[in-house]
């Protein structure tokens, strides 16, 4: 063991490191690759911090484990509570959502239709839509499924869209977003309902600038939709997660991620077609004045990205 405690002290300060780098990038809200890239690997990294802690206490390098213990003690002030669901159990009219980001109109059309069906869907979200990819989602039945839709599908996939089993009224696409992001109302039975579709750029190959602009524009929308009584819902690849504080500002002022209400904790998402797992949850459903009940994640054949079906209450 002796000889190896030279290699366990290595590794346990970069552990240590790495858990400094998740947190500080976590926490500041600078709109530069250096900062955001790391936070969007902030969960990665703290494992890391554990595994270093680990070989630290083996190496017994007491500094070492008691500085990584205070790290991860500040990263599970936003970690913990993303795993605790809220204690309300809402009652109203039951409605389920899916969210699906359809890689530049290749995924699977007749898939996605099935699973619409198969899930009892009521409102679609979905982005990177292309005129073909509608026109193949008609083809495979959707029509049948969701009759109703607002939908901005763009060549090489930067369209998205809002489906819907009853009638789609009011619908526009928001002004100033290189990828399409669209609203309109739908009526459930319960009145009036906002439901949005978004897709902010990503911060990299995207500059990062522009993606926090997006991100600051998002967030002003979001405030003037608040402003109205009616229930909003949110569906979107917002390319950002929990770890960005430009995400947790979105959450705030009566706005929750259905993950968060329902204890789902962190869901990766992205990117599903690589040989190794999902590694970032970079897609949600927000909701405000909408109550909470399930969020599963789902794979979207032919997709880069899960899709999320979050079963929601309406009040």
């Amino acid at each position: 063991m002796r000889r190896l405690r030279p290699v366990a002290t290595v590794l346990g300060a970069l552990g240590l490191l790495a858990g400094v780098v998740a947190v500080v990038t976590s926490w500041v809200d600078v709109p530069r690759l250096i900062v955001v890239g790391p936070a969007s690997f902030a969960p990665i990294l703290l494992c890391c911090t554990v595994v270093g802690t680990i070989l630290a206490l083996t190496a017994r390098r007491w500094w070492i484990a008691g500085a990584s213990a205070l790290v991860l003690a500040i990263a599970a002030t936003v970690v913990v509570p993303l795993y605790v669901a809220d204690a309300d159990s809402p009652t109203g009219t039951p409605i389920t959502l899916m969210q699906a980001n359809v890689m530049l109109g290749d995924a699977d059309p007749a898939a996605l239709v099935a699973s619409v069906r198969d899930r009892g869907v009521d409102v679609l979200t979905a982005q990177e839509l292309t005129p073909e990819f509608v026109d193949a989602l008609d083809d495979a039945g959707m029509g049948d499924v969701l009759p109703y839709r607002f939908v901005m599908p763009y060549p090489g996939g930067a369209g998205a869209g809002i489906y819907s089993r009853v009638p789609v009224t009011d619908g526009r696409e928001l002004d100033g977003y290189l990828l399409s992001s669209v609203t309109a109302r739908v009526d459930l039975g319960t009145g009036p309902v906002r439901v949005y579709a978004v897709h902010p750029v990503p911060p990299y190959p995207t500059p990062t600038a522009v993606w926090a602009q997006e991100m600051s524009m998002l967030r002003d929308e979001l405030r003037t939709a608040a402003r109205s009584p009616e229930p909003v819902i949110v569906g979107g690849d917002f390319n950002a997660t929990h770890a960005h504080a430009r995400f947790r500002a979105l959450v705030s002022d009566g706005w929750s991620d259905v993950g968060d209400v329902v204890g789902a904790g962190i869901v990766p998402t992205y990117p599903t077609d690589k040989s190794y797992p999902p590694v970032v949850g970079i897609d949600h459903v927000l909701v405000r004045e909408v109550g909470a009940t399930s969020s599963t994640a789902v794979d979207i054949a032919g997709s880069d990205h899960r899709g999320l079906v979050v079963d929601l209450v309406l009040r």
